[in-house]
């Protein structure tokens, strides 16, 4: 029996990520990096390739229960047992350079013996490392990397099957806590932390920072839990935000539709902005902010879709055949070759980015306004050429109707900057022209006129859920008769038990692919957006309230959803979606208080 991708949870240090499952076992973690090499790679393999569960002696099943420590990023997994009752807390502390990941068994009632299982493999599961002891540590060892293990010293510990195992029993009141902690291995062992005020500045951090949110409306404890991953997946050392802390997670089980998301991806840099700092979080934005002029900065025609953490521009992409993928859904791929794709919407995206952040009053930087006209220079020379779209479909290039749509976004957000900045130069009248010419354009090739409805690219007969943004980024107004038969056409046909898919994906469409995929959650908090700005408050609000939903047992969002199946699908948890449910809300609740 294979897991879901809903059986599992998050914890991270703002460095990187892991995913603890129902049953204890940390199936998956990155050192020291989101786009490191796997120590634990159980997720898209099996035990061998590396996984650390403790649970109790004999169980092999889920937990009792689990749940996140309230506005934290704690979790607390819990068994009850023939013999008591025990519970097992994960996190990761935040220090520089040397990630922890920290794991406290406390006995509730009576007596409970519990079993660790720990087997480290490098390098994705491919590498067995050499496994020494160093006084009160087992120290693993390969090539750069060095994980140190440290627990209590009542607890015993042997080496068997390539797998390092504890056995200790726990009663009511007591506490047996383990560390395990990455550092070059070329390096002297890092300070040591201690697990128990560890936990406590963890508790008393997270909470301080979610005193920050202003939002106080309906499903709270939603938009706090998405804030809360939004953080989780910020790269504090440089401001950037991962779309995901995995990688190959499908789109579809047993399908090809598997792809790395552990980079910073420039579509979602106005949603992020927005959502940061409508929630009270400027510091963060603007950290976003920051990252997005270096990874933009340099000729404008070399703009990629996509980053790395600090804004490292070659992602390869291969393959790793040792790995069978999640439920056997392969192949699994690290690297991202969509990176060397022409997305033309990306160009509005930085553009419309730096001017919310300007409007937002964000501390100004010398360099911005001379970086958006470069940008908007190339741009008015290459905007008429064909592109991948927002979606990276590897079928070929199209004059795809949301890149257009974004290439006007660029050029009235200038415009708009020079209109309302006196203090800023650029060729006012060459922009205008340009705008012009684009929103004239769209509206004759990308629009059916007999369906009343935009099209995904010029020509073509159908349909693409990124339409649904033409009113959000003032294309044209949520009234206009275009727009409201662009929506309705869209959640009829790309609408999917409740749910909307992105495009249509039975191998007549544009993607390259085969197979299919599952509803997508980002396109479908949009349309909850598109039916509001149409005045159907009322459908607005339940389609958000079935999103929620969708959210697992402790509140986290993958980046698409099977509703047949009740199955959260894709890399998890996926920024975009939590970054639209946290807009959603905002633009549906944010003027109400919670009641």
């Amino acid at each position: 029996m294979y897991p879901r991708i809903s059986d599992y949870a998050l914890i991270g240090d703002e460095q990187t990520a892991a995913l603890v499952g129902r049953d204890g076992s940390v199936d998956w973690l990155c050192l020291p990096r989101f786009d490191s090499g796997a120590c634990f790679a159980r997720l898209l393999g099996d035990e061998d390739n590396g996984h650390w569960r403790i649970a109790p002696k004999g169980v092999d099943g889920p937990c009792t229960r689990r749940a996140y420590r309230r506005d934290t990023l704690v979790l607390d997994t819990e068994w009850d047992t023939p013999d008591g009752r025990v519970r097992v807390t994960d996190l990761m502390p935040q220090r520089d350079r040397a990630p922890d990941l920290v794991r406290v068994v406390e006995g509730l009632e009576g007596r409970v013996t519990m079993h660790s299982t720990l087997r480290l493999r490098f390098d994705y599961g491919s590498i067995v490392p050499w496994m020494r002891r160093s006084r009160d540590h087992r120290v693993a060892v390969a090539g750069p990397d060095s994980v140190w293990l440290r627990s209590e010293p009542a607890v015993r510990t042997w080496g068997e099957d390539f797998g390092t195992h504890s056995e200790f029993t726990v009663g009511k009141g007591e506490k047996v806590a383990f560390v395990l902690t990455w550092h070059p291995s070329h390096e002297p062992r890092p300070p040591l932390v201690d697990p128990h005020e560890a936990l406590r500045s963890s508790v008393r951090g997270w909470r301080g920072w979610v005193a920050r949110c202003r939002y106080d409306g309906p499903h709270r404890d939603a938009v706090v839990r998405s804030l809360i991953t939004l953080k989780a997946l910020t790269y504090a050392p440089t401001g950037g935000i991962v779309a995901a802390p995995t990688t190959s997670l499908p789109e579809e089980i047993g399908g090809v539709r598997n792809w790395d998301y552990r980079y910073s991806w420039l579509r979602d840099s106005t949603l992020t902005l927005e959502a940061l700092i409508t929630a009270g979080y400027r510091r963060e934005a603007e950290e976003w902010r920051n990252w997005l002029l270096r990874a933009v900065a340099g000729d404008p025609a070399d703009l990629q879709i996509m980053y790395g953490l600090a804004g490292e521009r070659r992602l390869p992409e291969m393959e790793l055949p040792w790995l069978s993928g999640f439920a056997d859904s392969a192949p699994v791929r690290i690297g991202n070759d969509a990176v060397n794709q022409l997305q033309l919407d990306v160009y509005g995206e930085v553009m419309d980015s730096l001017a919310l952040a300007r409007s937002a009053g964000l501390s100004t930087k010398p360099h911005m306004w001379s970086i958006q006209r470069s940008l908007l220079d190339w741009l008015r020379d290459q905007w008429r050429q064909p592109d991948e779209g927002l979606w990276e479909v590897r079928g070929g290039r199209k004059h795809f109707v949301h890149s257009k749509v974004m290439v006007w976004v660029a050029a009235d957000r200038a415009v708009r900057a020079l209109e309302e900045h006196k203090e800023l130069d650029g060729d006012l009248d060459g922009w205008r022209a340009m705008r012009d010419e684009v929103h004239r354009e769209v509206c004759e090739k990308g629009f059916d006129a007999e369906r009343n409805t935009f099209t995904q690219y010029y020509g073509s007969s159908e349909l693409d859920a990124a339409l649904l943004l033409i009113p959000r980024v003032g294309f044209l107004p949520p009234d206009d008769p275009r727009v409201l038969g662009t929506v309705e056409a869209i959640r009829e046909e790309l609408g999917h038990h409740g749910f909307l898919r992105r495009y249509s994906s039975d191998g007549t469409t544009v993607d390259g692919l085969p197979g299919e995929e599952g509803t997508f959650l980002a396109c479908s908090f949009w349309l909850a957006d598109a039916l509001h700005g149409a005045g159907r408050r009322k459908e607005a609000q339940e389609l958000f309230e079935r999103l929620v939903g969708v959210a697992n047992d402790v509140g986290l969002l993958s980046e698409e959803y099977d509703p047949v199946d009740d199955r959260l699908l894709g890399n998890f948890p996926q920024a975009f979606s939590h970054i639209g449910l946290v807009n959603t809300a905002l633009a549906l609740f944010g003027g109400q208080e919670a009641g």
